[in-house]
């Protein structure tokens, strides 16, 4: 009866590790994900967006800070960036750092905030960027495959300790690459969108 006992709670654990593992392999692409989707944004369109500047780190009395830690960043307009910066001692430091960074943004001062004008994009430029966005795509991707490669590598290890059957390693490799193609197609539907936002 204890035998039993033993058995029954080696197979919960082992069922445990295994819902564990497919979570956690979610939760990482998922990671993938989102880490795509912020440099996406960060992408100029054509179009005024607070992710353009918002992450720009400025030299804020020795210590490097976020804009968006700063300032009130607002859409004007389609073309159009408003700065709002809190202290107003710090609006040429926020100007040359938008300079600098060479986002091809040039801002105005207008007062005590900072307008920025977003440029129509060239064909150059637009060209440029989905090369950008195939090689950001291309990343989100191997990364995507190296959770997966982990993932299959630690079902093997356990079927090789005898932890799981062969059946059992079969059947939740093929969950792992279903969730691993899944996360593959949504980059390609990030990627699909954010292309024609550009052209």
């Amino acid at each position: 009866m204890r035998l039993a006992a033993k058995i029954l709670e080696l197979l919960f654990r082992v069922r445990l590790m295994i819902e564990n593992l497919t979570e956690q392999t979610e939760a990482r692409m998922s990671k993938s994900l989102d880490s795509l989707a912020k440099s996406l944004k960060r992408l100029r369109t054509g179009r005024a967006h607070p992710a353009l500047i918002d992450h720009l780190l400025i030299d804020y009395y020795g210590t490097k800070t976020p804009l968006s830690q700063m300032a009130t960043i607002t859409i004007e307009d389609a073309r159009t960036l408003n700065v709002s910066i809190w202290d107003k001692s710090a609006l040429k430091v926020v100007e040359k750092a938008i300079l600098e960074e060479n986002l091809g943004l040039t801002p105005k001062v207008t007062g005590t905030n900072l307008k920025i004008p977003v440029p129509a994009m060239t064909q150059e430029r637009r060209k440029e960027l989905i090369k950008l966005l195939k090689n950001e795509a291309e990343q989100a991707k191997v990364a995507v495959r190296n959770i997966r490669r982990d993932s299959l590598a630690l079902l093997k290890e356990e079927q090789k300790n005898k932890a799981i059957t062969e059946d059992e390693e079969r059947k939740n490799s093929e969950i792992v690459q279903k969730i691993t193609d899944q996360n593959v197609n949504r980059i390609d539907e990030m990627i699909k969108l954010k292309e024609s936002e550009i052209l």
